[in-house]
């Protein structure tokens, strides 16, 4: 018998399964391959989606965050998309508004600045039809959101903060003085500086905590702030807090310049600039302009601290009656980075994001956008301020450069034969004039 005939019969007898690509039996004596079955094909156990003409699937969740400027842009803006020339692309009209280019954009010289922010300020003029009066008290009523709790609750906040700093001052600041043993000048000034020093230190922190630290994109991309503004839109609670405690400290600030400071050459000039600080953060709080408010808030700040640092070093270098090198080392390097830094962030940051985003960039995000003619001119104002103040600290370099200063001293404050003195009463008349006319004196 041959193979071909006794094979087949073999393997089913002993059921031994063929192999892949087995061969049957078609006519005795022959074989014939056999294609390769495939194993059956899973089904998926996803439902099937409704097909509704139109919609796109969504897309994959992705794990990472996505910042609100990131999210802006690609709703409203995308270059080469549409017309070509930087337009919304079609469906997005509506978004247009309101978001900007993508990507941040580049921050302009100073030449630019004044170019473009005066532009918009002259096309904005001659664009205001029925500006008066009229209009400023219509846009009160229409776009200022400020609530009378809201108001009580900033004067319990600037009434809370004199109440703190008198109390610091009389258990902390005057013991911590006593026992170091400074001088009677820098034993009464130390106070304040260390006050002004905590207050700056956390709040420029917390400014800082909320630009980088969160979503927030308005320090890399100041145009942003004003994307996604509309009238009474709801102020995120972070930046509530932050307005809170600026708000009330200014509003403390005031009274503290009158009745608690030491009084300075630029006392005046610094009521000044406490009361167009408190106006901006009640008006741009009540506008809802809070997000070039925290960019403005953190510009400023850092200044304050280095000043107050610088300021309490000086007084802790003679103290005890001895001069401590550590001390004399960290104000120089304090009055060093002070200086660097106001220019660096009150006269070049500030006016480049800030300015130009509120004088240039508000009109193309919100083209009616309410009160931009008066927040940009308490903007100016504060620009104004920050270089008288500048001149300062190039007056206080030159002196030293110069050799005329040897110690770091505060040049706004009155020297012993500058300081202003009460008129005295008639009972004091007779011995201040013994003591004038004895030459000891």
């Amino acid at each position: 018998m041959g193979r071909n005939a006794t094979t087949p019969g073999l393997l089913r007898w002993w059921s031994l399964p063929l192999p892949l690509g087995t061969q049957h039996l078609r006519a005795p004596g022959s074989w014939t391959p056999r294609p390769a079955q495939r194993p059956p094909r899973r089904r998926s156990l996803r439902l099937p989606r409704p097909s509704v003409p139109g919609l796109r699937p969504a897309p994959p969740a992705r794990l990472r965050r996505v910042t609100r400027g990131a999210q802006l842009r690609r709703a409203g803006w995308r270059t080469g998309a549409g017309g070509g020339d930087g337009r919304p692309a079609s469906g997005m009209a509506a978004a247009a508004t309101t978001a900007g280019p993508a990507g941040p954009e580049p921050m302009p010289s100073y030449a630019q600045l004044v170019q473009r922010s005066w532009g918009s300020a002259v096309a904005a003029a001659r664009g205001c039809v029925d500006c008066g009066w009229g209009l400023a008290l219509r846009g009160l009523t229409e776009h200022a959101h400020l609530a009378p709790p809201e108001l009580l609750l900033l004067a319990l906040g600037a009434l809370g903060w004199t109440v703190l700093r008198s109390a610091a001052t009389t258990r902390l600041f005057r013991p911590l003085a006593k026992r170091c043993r400074l001088q009677p000048r820098d034993a009464a000034k130390m106070p304040e500086s260390a006050w002004k020093f905590l207050f700056y230190l956390g709040t420029w922190s917390y400014s800082a905590y909320l630009l980088f630290g969160t979503d927030y994109p308005f320090f890399h991309d100041p145009p942003s702030v004003f994307y996604d503004w509309t009238p009474g839109m709801a102020v995120p609670r972070d930046i509530a807090a932050a307005y809170l405690l600026q708000g009330s400290f200014y509003g403390h600030s005031i009274y503290a310049t009158l009745y608690m400071d030491a009084w300075r050459k630029d006392s005046v000039v610094m009521l000044v600039h406490h009361v167009v600080t408190l106006v901006l953060i009640v008006s741009s709080y009540a506008f809802r302009y809070h997000s070039v408010g925290i960019l403005v808030l953190f510009l400023h700040d850092i200044s304050d601290v280095q000043l107050e640092f610088t300021k309490l070093n000086v007084y802790f270098k003679s103290r005890g009656g001895s001069h401590h090198p550590l001390h004399a080392l960290a104000a120089d390097l304090g009055c060093l980075s002070f200086s660097l830094s106001w220019f660096w962030f009150r006269l070049y940051w500030f006016p480049l994001k800030v300015l130009y985003a509120t004088c240039h960039c508000s009109l193309r995000s919100v083209p009616d956008i309410p009160f931009y003619f008066f927040f940009n001119a308490l903007l100016l104002l504060l620009t104004v301020m920050n270089l008288y103040w500048f001149l300062y600290i190039v007056a206080f370099a030159a002196k030293v450069l110069t050799g005329q200063v040897r110690e770091l001293k505060d040049v706004r404050e009155y020297d012993a034969s500058e300081a202003p003195s009460p008129k005295p009463s008639k009972a004091e008349k007779p011995l201040r004039n013994g003591l004038v006319k004895d030459k000891r004196f």
